[in-house]
């Protein structure tokens, strides 16, 4: 499409207007979003261990990098935000090798190394991408042979451009019952439209909806194989405006990188 690079442009442009913001609110714990839906799982299904070397592809401010390397992992943090990158230097440079490089630079990636790393992690950014392909490409490559990819973003199925989340209260046998659903009118076709991540950022960012079977199909057509998934929900007790207690509100891969 050749509308991708400029498509990336405003999308950086985006995220340079709201790096100040989100660093100062996702500080050094990052937010309950993050803490109890995205890093769990995704902890678990990266498979950490000592010495590993990882690349952070869409690091932020750098709070998984800085999760990483407490748990002994060599990392490599990348994002195309330039004040996000020095952000997330003045928090940690010393234990992790920040870079500013642009996912969607084919090119670019490789220069990080090929055959270096072990693992590559990205948490709640693919959706953030204009062109993803460049990216999973370069992962085929820069990825050892059964090396996995974990990546999180906003579940397709249930957060898509237009979506309508409702809570109805109703009468059950003298039990006033809340439920709290989804209502969708779209889903197979890939969209941009713009999305405020969190209340009070200075701009809305760009976001691209992509189905299910689009990542699968491409992460296959570059070698890579699914070998697990997560869909983590809140718990019982959580007190949020609309409870993802029983729809999940992020989906989590993990893909293999097939030896050979």
């Amino acid at each position: 499409m050749s509308e991708w690079p400029e498509l990336t442009k405003r999308s950086r442009q985006k995220w340079e207007e709201n790096a100040g913001f989100w660093d100062d609110y996702m500080g050094e714990e990052s937010n309950a979003f993050h803490r109890d839906i995205i890093r769990p799982s995704t902890e678990k299904l990266l498979k950490i261990k000592k010495r590993d070397v990882i690349l952070d592809v869409a690091c932020g401010n750098g709070n998984f990098s800085r999760r990483l390397a407490e748990l002994g992992a060599k990392v490599t943090a990348i994002d195309y935000s330039k004040t996000m990158i020095e952000r997330a230097k003045l928090r940690s440079e010393s234990i992790i090798q920040y870079k500013r490089v642009d996912a969607t630079d084919y090119e670019e990636m490789l220069k990080l190394g090929i055959d270096t790393y072990d693992k590559a992690v990205s948490n709640m950014a693919l959706m953030d991408i204009s062109h993803v392909e460049p990216l999973i490409k370069a992962l085929s490559l820069l990825i050892k042979s059964n090396g996995r990819f974990v990546f999180s973003i906003v579940h397709p199925c249930f957060q898509v451009p237009g979506a309508r989340k409702v809570t109805e209260t109703i009468d059950d046998k003298g039990r006033q019952i809340t439920t709290h659903s989804v209502q969708l009118s779209n889903y197979i076709k890939m969209e941009q439209y713009e999305a405020i991540a969190v209340n009070g950022q200075p701009s809305p960012h760009l976001m691209f909806h992509r189905p299910l079977s689009y990542y699968v199909n491409m992460f296959s057509q570059y070698g890579f194989v699914l070998e697990n998934l997560a869909e983590p929900t809140f718990q019982e007790e959580a007190t949020n405006i609309f409870e993802w207690i029983e729809i999940p509100p992020a989906i989590i891969f993990s893909f293999r990188k097939l030896s050979g």
